[in-house]
């Protein structure tokens, strides 16, 4: 049963917070901004009703202090916690405090978090339920690196059990290339999950990454809103989203989105959530990898396909209500486009540009959206995620969004640092953009042609 909520104390920072805040007090719920010492002057500071400063810069000590979180939330009297997207959006041990402490944590039961976020548990739940799976299986760290390598369907591609946004995530080509990569990828998954389980999938060389937003409430609903593409990732880290796909028919979109509910039910989830797969463009198949348990950064192209505020039914369902007729049966029309603006210099492979922002124009018109918490005089800091806004663009076709966002990105003006603005003008005008004939590899094998 939902508990009441007066208060929400927002545990991020930057545009997912001003965004969380704008969504409250459209209804009518107080809002607390919690901030690092590098981020007292952010602008989701000013827009909440009350603040409070957490500590120094490093994450360890601010925003992925779970203690401390709860402890700030009591102390403002706040009976709920939004995670945002990022730090301990996807933390069920954060869920489970917050639930201990009689907290509402807007987002899914700890269980639902838990069981998504090991990969292994994640497929065997999508198996159990028919859904199509990519042929894969867990490596036993316990032997030889020799007898691993052997017998594998090269390329593989070897990913973190317990991980997510692309860290102890790498490509095995042959037998040879196995060791280097599985050592790589067992490292990176320890450093950063505690975790050094690895399993292997059968690499699709031809990929679209393809994502469907579900939305689930406490009385039994479940709903899609449509699939969004992904594909263009560097580094296994997305660029550039858009909805619909332009390359699923809707016999395989209808399939697709259906399964994506499936396994929600089958979850008995209750929040909104996103469940992503692989389309081998090859065979003209889909296969699940994973469920992301929160907000997604790229969920304004949902938004503006449907018109339904994502983040506000988050909110909605985190209270108790059941999803809107409305909501669960939204018509999506036209398609939207979003670019992460991101203070990195591509010219310098893309290397980190913290700093002053002397001058920030947005750009404006029909279609176009900004979603950011940057302006004149706002300091980029080295300490977090380089994204600095989010430009997402409607029109009623593909060819039109397109144009739009190649408009509204030379409109775009941010001075004092570098970012990938030119970067996605570049790739807006590829040819293989344009006829959508690009892969998940694309990036990393054609963008550095395209930008020159």
């Amino acid at each position: 049963m939902a508990m009441p909520m007066r208060r929400v104390l927002i545990a991020n920072r930057g545009e997912i917070a001003v965004r969380v805040a704008r969504a409250c007090r459209e209804l009518g719920l107080e809002t607390v901004a919690v901030y690092s010492d590098a981020d007292r002057d952010l602008r989701h500071v000013s827009l909440c009703d009350a603040s409070l400063r957490l500590g120094p810069p490093a994450a360890r000590g601010s925003y992925l202090n779970k203690t401390l979180l709860v402890a700030a939330a009591r102390a403002t009297g706040s009976d709920a916690i939004h995670p945002g997207y990022g730090f301990l959006a996807e933390d069920a041990e954060f869920a489970d405090l917050c639930a201990q402490s009689r907290i509402t944590f807007i987002g899914p039961a700890p269980d639902a978090i838990r069981q998504m976020g090991d990969k292994i548990a994640a497929k065997k739940l999508a198996e159990s339920i028919g859904v199509p799976l990519v042929p894969g299986g867990t490596l036993d760290g316990g032997k030889e690196i020799a007898a691993l390598a052997a017998g594998l369907p090269y390329p593989v591609l070897l990913k973190a059990a317990a991980g997510g946004g692309g860290r102890g995530m790498r490509v095995a080509g042959s037998a040879e290339e196995f060791a280097a990569s599985f050592l790589q990828a067992r490292s990176e998954a320890k450093e950063a999950f505690g975790d050094g389980t690895i399993y292997w999938e059968r690499y699709i060389g031809n990929a679209r990454h393809i994502e469907v937003q579900v939305l689930s409430d406490a009385h039994g609903n479940h709903a899609h809103l449509g699939e969004r593409d992904c594909t263009l990732q560097r580094r296994h880290q997305k660029l550039l989203e858009e909805s619909p796909s332009a390359l699923l028919t809707e016999e395989v979109r209808s399939k697709l989105c259906e399964a994506a509910v499936q396994i929600s039910r089958a979850l008995d989830y209750r929040s909104a959530g996103t469940v992503e797969f692989l389309y081998d463009a090859d065979r003209g198949s889909f296969h699940f990898i994973e469920m992301n348990t929160r907000i997604q950064v790229e969920h304004p192209v949902t938004e503006l396909v449907t018109g339904v505020d994502l983040v506000r039914e988050q909110l909605r369902i985190a209270m108790g209500h059941p999803l809107d007729p409305q909501v669960a049966h939204a018509l999506r029309r036209g398609w939207a486009i979003e670019c992460r603006i991101n203070a990195e210099d591509p010219d310098r492979d893309f290397a980190p540009c913290p700093g002053r922002i002397t001058r920030f124009v947005s750009p404006g018109g029909p279609g176009v959206r900004v979603d950011t918490h940057c302006e004149a005089g706002t300091v980029v800091s080295p300490y977090y995620d380089s994204m600095i806004a989010k430009l997402i663009v409607w029109d009623i076709d593909r060819e039109r969004a397109r144009l739009r966002m190649l408009r509204a990105l030379r409109e775009f003006v941010v001075e004092g640092i570098k970012t990938t603005i030119p970067f996605h003008i570049a790739i807006l005008q590829s040819p293989d953009f344009v006829s959508s004939a690009y892969n998940t590899r694309w990036v990393g094998e054609k963008a550095k042609e395209a930008f020159a």
